[in-house]
């Protein structure tokens, strides 16, 4: 959520800011008139409050004193129904307002390119060389199936389109990255491991940005005995982000960095028709979320650090990539500035997303009530976070089977994996 203050102070500027990003801000027009009833109502409500307590001192004293207090107790009632129209009709505004609050975008940091299309993102390099095949390649799902690895059919039957089954080395494959990535991020990186709930209530989706405004992205269960709204996790970014929701931390608690894994569920409402083979859009996939609270004037440095651990994956693995600086357009809701990596898939001769990698400043940390302070007794301040996926793991098989790839339909495994894969070095067409 945005800082009021700041938008108040600068309404103008940051209202042609948010225009930038091409999304739909809802009724922010409403923002000048909504936030001066707001104050106008709280003002005058505080003022019959401090005249209610001054005659309920009054009444006390009269009736102490034995003189009459009717008028007086008549007053003090009429205050008192006063105060109870006005705190509804400042209840009605103030839920107005914080939905328009919660439905407004993240302002994009300055250094963001401005741009009203992913074309106009800004590709800042490339890693690897892109492989030459002097065959005719397969796409991975083909491959997969050839393999016996993946069974994309049996999948959709038991669980429906965009489900599957990892099966024999396949499975090995999958949880070989989760183990790599998982070492990698702790043992090198830093990262305090953590296995989070994959369920979550709406106070967590809310915190981090995916409610009230994309509810048809997530997955909801709905039981009638439950008190409360639970769903499925899209991301550990979720889980991992609450964890210090409604906390204050102190100071030398910073920088917290945690990387965890999870299954993630996402609806892929408006994905229709698109990706519907193989393994880049399903509603059911592995991550590794990488996830850091900093200090406010770290947080860009921060960024640079936590996008730098996700492409030491991809170099591992010898997976060729490139970097691009997301546009204003492109940078989804929460994020201030975004980096997408973006691995190279020969079968589509493009490079797809496989980890993007956010400083959403404290716009999170504003919604989930997560502050710290500089120290004992110093006014707690919001926290920045951060966060990237280090690596989306049905991304990293896709890439791994179609890079990898040999003539006779094998496909070689990584060098830095296959300790991991009891060290098998090929898996081969049965």
């Amino acid at each position: 959520m945005l800082d009021i203050k700041r938008v108040r102070d600068n309404f103008e500027e940051v209202k042609r800011m948010l225009l930038t990003r091409n999304e739909d801000l809802g009724n922010l027009d409403n923002f000048e008139s909504l936030d001066t009833k707001r104050r106008e109502l709280i003002a005058k409500t505080e003022v019959l409050k401090a005249e209610r307590n001054k005659v309920s001192e009054q009444i006390s004293v009269m009736k102490r004193n034995k003189e009459d207090a009717t008028e007086v107790i008549a007053r003090m009632r009429e205050v008192g129904d006063e105060i109870k129209t006005l705190d509804a009709e400042l209840n009605a505004i103030e839920e107005e307002f914080k939905d328009m609050m919660m439905r407004l975008p993240n302002i994009p940091h300055e250094s963001v390119p401005v741009g009203t299309e992913e074309d106009d993102n800004v590709e800042e390099y490339t890693w690897g060389d892109v492989p030459v095949f002097d065959f005719e390649t397969k796409a991975h799902w083909d491959l997969a199936k050839d393999l016996d690895i993946v069974d994309f059919e049996r999948g959709a039957k038991v669980a429906g389109s965009r489900f599957l089954f990892y099966k024999g080395l396949g499975a090995r494959l999958e949880r070989a990255l989760l183990n790599f990535m998982m070492d990698l991020h702790s043992d090198q990186h830093g990262y305090t491991e953590m296995l989070p709930p994959q369920i979550v209530n709406r106070d967590s989706l809310t915190g981090t940005g995916q409610l009230p405004k994309f509810e048809e992205d997530v997955f909801k269960l709905v039981r009638e005995e439950d008190e409360m709204d639970y769903y499925l996790i899209p991301t550990a970014e979720v889980p991992v982000t609450n964890y210090y929701r409604d906390e204050i931390l102190s100071a030398d608690m910073l920088p917290q960095a945690f990387s965890a894994f999870s299954a993630n569920f996402r609806s892929e409402a408006g994905s229709a028709g698109r990706d519907t083979r193989g393994l880049i859009r399903q509603h059911q996939f592995n991550k590794v979320e990488l996830v850091r609270f900093v200090k406010p004037e770290e947080s860009y440095e921060q960024l640079e650090i936590l996008t730098g651990h996700a492409e030491k994956v991809l170099q591992l693995l010898g997976l060729p990539y490139r970097k691009l600086k997301m546009c204003t357009a492109d940078l989804g809701f929460t994020a201030a500035k975004k980096y997408d990596l973006e691995v190279w898939i020969p079968a589509q001769s493009m490079y797809r997303e496989i980890s993007s990698c956010s400083n959403f400043e404290d716009f999170q940390a504003r919604r989930a009530n997560i502050r710290f302070r500089r120290e004992a007794g110093a006014k707690p301040e919001f926290v920045h976070t951060l966060n990237g996926s280090g690596l989306a793991i049905g991304r990293t098989v896709a890439a791994i089977l179609e890079n990898y790839q040999q003539e006779d339909g094998s496909v070689v495994i990584p060098d830095v994996l296959r300790p991991y894969m009891g060290g098998v070095e090929v898996i081969t067409v049965k």
